[in-house]
């Protein structure tokens, strides 16, 4: 297609007319129009132009004087767009239609509501949740500018050139102020910039929320949303102090291991502040839906140079039907996904470069759900869609994890006693993902519960914890075999997981020491990999060399995962009364001491009160880089039987075994 004639519309416009200037409505759809097609001295002469239809193009941007004002309507789906700046010239603009642009990001999202103060509707959605969002941001972005500038001015010489410091001072906040998650920060940056330029301009005067367009008073609070992803702050409450001691555990109080103790030897007293209380996953977000299982969270990894296996403030999580994407600073619910008739057990991170039509590199991040059905879905999280499904299995899928070196190669672990190494491949220039292929296939003796590439090799050898107890697979993609055995499996004769028992919970604390877990005598492991694969020769059974044996609950229920913090040398776990239990174990991993005649105890935290019903039950709290957040029952049922589950107790970092069931095939529906 090229350039756009006055004859073409008047063809495509509404009403009939020989004259640009009556015409209301215009559909360009579908015309692969790029972005030097649009002429502005033409479309300039449509100046009574409500309605604008551009979807299903290849726009990468809009031309930035259209002279449109008068314009209410503009649907771009489908398109290449990747900045949304240019809208701003479309004050009177009340619904927008952006789907299908997948380098838009939720920054993008935020730019719109920003720069658009009459919309109404975006993507079919009611507008007036983002435009909340926006204001708030807006209020502590212009209170943080204000206090960087207080404290800008008071730090200058007298004898600095004005000018030249004004300029520094707007430098300085863009790189200084920092508020909200990492997903945001192209957002906030940019209002930062906008707030400081014009804080410089009024000369420090002008400190109210600078620059936020007037919108239109709500006429009433019914126009709000009647139900939507909630994010609750408690305040005024006891922070949770954590005792060294655990409830109903006979052994006597004793400090965690590796923790800095007091002058009187005694450990210093550890709080941790509950950050928000989350209700994401109910049934039609009903906040009486107590019944809906949480299995499963992970951090977004920060995808910086300079910051491998770091994790940013932005969490994903799935239960029920739904994948929620959480920012942990703030609780705002940044996206939510569902699939009528699946219900998620895990979720995982990676990141891609796409290339796109025009020759430019994009990272996106991608986030694979697996579950009931047994297959996978690849999520594009901040454009807002699916982008693949991968029939992976045929029983319900575990867990799953990506390949820390390859971005493509995912593990799938299926109720099948599979696990499959898939390569996923990069979406095509219809941001699409072609057919995966599959690379290996690992059998296993039992169903694998959770996996884990071995830290310091992770191309050659998978760890899993299974059923039967944990094992390892060679998984070096240069050997002939596609389909392989256990190399090894591991034995803990002397502690909880003995030969034969179930492993569900299994995770390196650093390149060396791995932590995992069973099902009976209340311990947590911690093990060394290189000392204990160093005497393996030809066995194809190993007994773990083991560093030290941590206090956890004696309960007889299973299925609680652990995690770490490698960069804090933390442990964490969760147990059958709602309590987290964190361990410090540096002191374990940098000098390895011989193993404790008893088991350390650790950290505790416990169940929170219930001053304000459902709502305490679902919490998060932060230790350092990591944010942590459990959901707990109204009461926690009680059973003799290691086969027998809690009924509704749920956490996102201790979780239990998804349901066997065997899956059907179904047809998607995305809702975001």
């Amino acid at each position: 297609m090229g350039p756009l004639s006055a004859r073409l519309l008047m063809q495509r416009g509404r009403p009939k007319s020989d004259r640009l200037g009556k015409i209301r409505s215009l559909d360009l759809s579908g015309l692969k129009l790029l972005s030097e097609h649009l002429d502005p001295k033409l479309l300039s002469r449509l100046t009574q132009l409500q309605e604008l239809d551009l979807s299903n193009n290849q726009l990468e941007t809009l031309p930035a004087n259209l002279g449109l004002s008068h314009l209410r309507i503009l649907r771009c789906a489908n398109n290449q767009l990747g900045d949304v700046t240019a809208l701003c010239q479309f004050p009177q603009l009340e619904e927008l239609s952006l789907e299908g642009n997948p380098f838009l990001t939720v920054s993008d999202n935020l730019k719109v509501s920003f720069l658009l103060p009459k919309l109404r509707k975006v993507n079919g959605k009611d507008a007036s949740s983002t435009s909340s969002q926006v204001e708030n941001l807006n209020r502590e972005l212009t209170s943080r500018v204000t206090a960087h500038w207080e404290k800008f001015m008071a730090t200058r010489s007298p004898e600095e050139e004005a000018e030249k410091a004004q300029a520094d001072f707007v430098k300085s906040a863009v790189r200084n102020v920092r508020y909200g998650p990492e997903s945001l920060s192209e957002f906030t940056q940019w209002r930062v910039q906008m707030i400081s330029e014009a804080l410089v301009a009024s000369g420090g005067t002008q400190v109210h929320e600078t620059g936020i367009p007037e919108r239109p008073s709500k006429a009433t609070a019914a126009q709000e949303p009647r139900a939507r992803p909630m994010a609750l702050k408690r305040s005024g409450d006891v922070s949770l102090s954590l005792s060294p001691s655990k409830r109903g555990c006979p052994s006597p109080p004793a400090h965690v291991e590796g923790s800095p103790m007091g002058s009187d030897g005694s450990q210093p007293a550890l709080d941790l502040e509950p950050l928000h209380f989350l209700q994401c996953h109910s049934k039609n977000n009903s906040p009486r839906d107590l019944e809906t299982q949480l299995w499963a969270c992970a951090f977004e990894p920060a995808w910086e140079e300079g910051q491998a296996g770091a994790t940013s403030q932005t969490v994903a999580t799935c239960g029920g039907e739904a994948v929620c994407v959480i920012d942990c600073q703030t609780g705002i619910v940044l996206h939510k996904y569902k699939a009528p008739g699946e219900e998620f057990f895990s979720v995982a991170w990676t990141a891609l470069t796409v290339v796109t039509q025009a020759g430019h590199k994009k990272r996106w991040s991608v986030l694979a759900a697996a579950g009931l059905r047994g297959l996978v879905r690849l999520l594009h999280v901040r454009a807002g869609f699916c982008c693949g499904v991968i029939r992976a299995h045929k029983k319900a899928i575990a867990t799953l994890c990506f390949s820390p070196t390859h971005e493509t190669h995912l593990f799938t672990a299926s109720y099948d006693k599979r696990i499959i190494l898939w390569d996923v491949g990069v979406p095509n220039h219809d941001y699409e993902f072609q057919a995966s292929s599959q690379l290996l296939t690992l059998d296993a003796a039992s169903i694998p519960l959770r996996l884990c590439p071995v830290a310091s090799c992770p191309e050659a050898y998978l760890l899993a914890g299974c059923e039967g107890g944990c094992c390892c697979w060679d998984v070096r993609l240069d050997q002939p075999q596609k389909r392989r055995v256990c190399e090894v499996e591991f034995v803990f004769s002397e502690g909880t997981e003995a030969p034969g028992r179930r492993v569900d919970g299994l995770a390196f604390v650093n390149e060396d020491v791995v932590a995992s877990k069973g099902n009976s005598l209340g311990t947590i492991c911690l093990w060394s990999w290189s000392q204990t694969w160093v005497g393996r020769g030809k066995q194809s059974t190993l007994a773990v060399v083991v560093l030290a044996r941590l206090q956890w609950s004696p309960t007889k229920l299973a299925y609680f995962s652990l995690s770490t913090c490698p960069d804090e040398g933390i442990v964490l776990c969760g147990d059958e009364e709602g309590n987290v239990w964190v361990y410090d174990v540096r002191h374990i991993l940098t000098q390895q001491p011989p193993l404790p005649a008893a088991p350390h105890a650790p950290t505790q935290l416990d169940e929170p009160t219930q001053k304000h019903g459902y709502v305490n039950r679902h919490g998060s709290v932060s230790c350092r880089k990591c944010t942590f957040t459990w959901e707990l029952p109204e009461q926690a049922p009680r059973s003799s039987s290691s086969s027998e589950r809690p009924g509704n107790l749920e956490f996102l970092l201790c979780l239990r075994e998804p349901p066997k069931h065997c899956p059907r095939a179904f047809d998607l529906e995305l809702t975001i």
